[in-house]
């Protein structure tokens, strides 16, 4: 089908658009942006920058997609930022480029970013996450599959949060947070397992409990660190679920710290 373009929306004429994209009223296309199939960018939203879209994304009234790196060391060039599929951008989302020439900021697909949260330059973001209104995630970022971050939560440059697990509202976290977990507080700690997020997912009782006995284990003994992730190797050795050596080598390593 062909593209629709609101005659007062500003699209340069080098943009790529795919098939049956909408652009409505008052927005503003750049020159190497590239947009997939059956996306919508709804009235007065913004794409410019070197962005690559996938198909059937959602860009909702007063989005900035693509926007110049908040960084100061930024020094030119063409960053990137590289967004997958069916992804919903509401109102006053900001997710940035790169802040090196040719480096790319990456937003996977099924992602849903509520009203004026932001995902800065560089960031690496999984598939299925839910960011609340006005949550933040700082540059270098990595979140992954199915994560949530709650209403107003701030993620430090460089941490990471991992599959499944949950950073609750209003949050401040300067560590790392791992799989399945659940962060808490400001600064963030870890206070329990994901247990809702992971029944809702379909995950089996075993999986749960073997997630809870690593929680214990880590956050709640007297062990180290590395104690820890030694007398969890020696206690799932032969383990065979494989969400127990993700989370093991997560914590591994981990080089801010865990939360």
């Amino acid at each position: 089908m062909a593209v629709n373009i609101h005659s007062s929306a500003i699209v340069s004429p080098k943009a790529v658009l795919g098939a049956n994209v909408t652009v409505e009223a008052f927005c503003l296309v750049g020159p190497k942006v590239q947009i997939g199939d059956d996306s919508v960018v709804f009235h007065h939203s913004t794409i410019e920058g070197d962005v690559e879209m996938g198909d059937s994304n959602e860009i909702f009234p007063y989005a900035m997609i693509g926007g110049l790196t908040h960084d100061l060391k930024f020094e030119g060039g063409s960053p990137k930022l590289k967004i997958g599929s069916s992804n919903v951008f509401r109102e006053y989302v900001t997710a940035h480029v790169a802040t090196n020439h040719d480096d790319t900021t990456l937003i996977g697909s099924n992602n849903t970013f509520l009203a004026y949260s932001h995902v800065a330059h560089d960031c690496i973001v999984g598939n299925n996450l839910v960011m609340s209104s006005h949550a933040a995630l700082g540059g270098h970022v990595q979140v992954g599959d199915y994560a949530n971050i709650g209403w107003g939560a701030g993620v430090h440059q460089f941490c990471k949060v991992g599959r499944h697990a949950m950073v609750s509202a209003c949050s401040k976290l300067v560590q790392d947070v791992p799989p399945f977990m659940l962060a808490d507080g400001s600064p963030a700690e870890v206070r329990s397992i994901n247990k809702i997020g992971m029944e809702r997912f379909g995950f089996q009782l075993e999986e749960i409990e073997a997630v809870r006995m690593i929680f214990k284990t880590i956050y709640k003994s007297n062990m180290n660190r590395s104690q820890a992730v030694d007398k969890l190797k020696d206690t799932y050795s032969k383990n065979d679920l494989p969400l127990v050596s993700e989370i093991i080598e997560f914590i591994s390593n981990s080089e801010r710290g865990l939360a």
